[in-house]
């Protein structure tokens, strides 16, 4: 089964620019879709919840100081 991370980013307009937020999750593996989330991080096989909770942690950081909301959400599918 396929673990995907969905992304939801609420942006602000005293914080950083769409496209440097859009850039910076890029570069962590997340891909821009369409649809109810943002943006998608496809896993590889057999990662677990603990890898997503990691995960959400780098999000965090990468995030950080850039004055944005965000939502994630991980499902196997």
């Amino acid at each position: 089964m396929k673990m995907r991370t969905y992304l939801k980013v609420t942006f602000n307009s005293e914080g950083a620019p769409p496209s440097e937020i859009v850039a910076r999750l890029q570069s962590l593996g997340f891909k821009p879709i369409t649809g109810a989330y943002d943006m998608v991080y496809e896993w590889d096989d057999g990662a677990s919840v603990e890898d997503a909770i990691w995960f959400a942690d780098k999000v965090h950081e990468t995030l950080r100081g850039y004055n944005v909301l965000f939502q994630l959400e991980t499902i196997t599918e």
